[in-house]
């Protein structure tokens, strides 16, 4: 099975998901990678915060717009990764001809990222330290699986 189309999901899309977006876009050049909220701010930038650090790494997501999850984004992904099991089954739920595509970023650690938001420095770099693990560990799955 090649993966080609992965999704990133997060509460409102102006942390957590673009910052890992922009991880996965850099690891992964021959995939699309989107990212959308359960909630999500719709038309926002990525927060402050989350574009300086992500700027440290030479990944620009100054351009990122928050999108609400929709059924299409979930029909089109082949990969479906979320922050925390409470947002997997939420959206197994709510589409579930998306059960056995969707996974926790930090499945192989078992290991939730909590949001940053609004919570300091400290924090969101906590939490692109465990994006960045769990981001690292699926884009060498699925460059094995698609090569």
């Amino acid at each position: 099975m090649t993966i080609r189309n992965v999704l990133v999901v997060c509460l409102g899309n102006i942390c957590r998901s673009p910052m890992a977006q922009g991880l996965f876009g850099a690891a992964l050049p021959n995939a699309q990678v989107a990212s959308a909220g359960l909630q999500a701010l719709v038309g926002k930038p990525a927060d402050p915060m989350a574009r300086e650090l992500m700027e440290a790494r030479g990944i620009d997501i100054a351009d990122h717009q928050a999108r609400q999850l929709d059924a299409q984004m979930c029909q089109r992904a082949d990969l479906i990764l979320v922050m925390d099991r409470e947002q997997r089954r939420a959206i197994e739920e709510r589409y579930q001809f998306a059960r056995g595509k969707v996974f926790r970023l930090g499945e192989f650690s078992d290991r939730d990222v909590l949001d940053p938001y609004q919570a300091g420095r400290d924090a969101f770099l906590h939490s692109l330290t465990l994006i960045e693990e769990g981001a690292q560990q699926w884009a060498q799955r699925i460059s094995r699986v698609s090569s």
